[in-house]
């Protein structure tokens, strides 16, 4: 069983429409996949609603795998995060992720810390080097942080997965799908954990437990 929640499709820089992204997922066993694609100021309100309409109607076919409305806020001013996680989730966004401190792109210091500190802030992307004050506040706040399949990101899968250790914090193994060779199976999650240096006990509440702790929410 395989949750994803953290892709991207046609409606941002992806490849697939929603109905292929979840097709695809399907085939590969996902219980739950959540459609992200990058928001800011511009365009988060029709992401929400085109991403709502296509989960209405794939519904009424699909049943067997969940669908979830969500954005991920990209390369913003990090001090707007907070305000613009509140409106996402006041629009309809289920989940609301914020795309961290990855060190392959220039993104603005302190996003980690202003997306730690935001009650409608569900996870943490490709998060970098998480300093020990983030850290804090994502425990605080109830945040998962992502142990990353896409490369380049998950350069730091390492150093997060030990900073999650250290703090108790939950994690999840998104691939950040841009394309259809993107979507992994769950035996290939299990690499990517095993990889960031989970103990087995760490990869099962990874893969099953918290994942399934973030679906309550929704």
């Amino acid at each position: 069983m395989r949750y994803d929640f953290h892709t991207h499709t046609v409606f941002s820089d992806g490849e697939l429409i929603p109905s292929e992204l979840v097709r695809r997922a399907m085939v590969l066993k996902h219980k739950a996949i959540a459609i992200t694609d990058h928001a800011d100021f511009s365009n988060y309100k029709e992401l929400i609603e085109k991403t709502i309409l296509a989960k209405e109607e794939l519904k009424k076919y699909w049943d067997d795998i969940i669908v979830i409305v969500g954005v991920e806020i990209t390369h913003i001013p990090p001090k707007s995060i907070p305000k613009m996680a509140k409106k996402s989730k006041d629009l309809g966004a289920e989940i609301v992720v914020v795309h961290g401190e990855t060190v392959v792109e220039p993104v603005e210091e302190k996003t980690n810390y202003y997306a730690s500190i935001s009650e409608d802030v569900d996870i943490l992307a490709h998060p970098g080097f998480i300093d020990k004050e983030t850290a804090e506040n994502l425990k605080e706040n109830d945040i998962f942080v992502e142990i990353t399949s896409r490369r380049g990101h998950n350069i730091t899968n390492g150093f997060v997965a030990n900073i999650a250790r250290e703090f108790e914090l939950k994690t999840l193994i998104n691939t950040d799908a841009h394309s259809p060779d993107d979507l992994i199976d769950i035996e290939f999650a299990k690499k990517v954990g095993l990889g960031a240096g989970l103990t087995n006990k760490e990869l099962e509440n990874t893969l099953l437990h918290y994942p399934k702790e973030l679906l309550k929410r929704i």
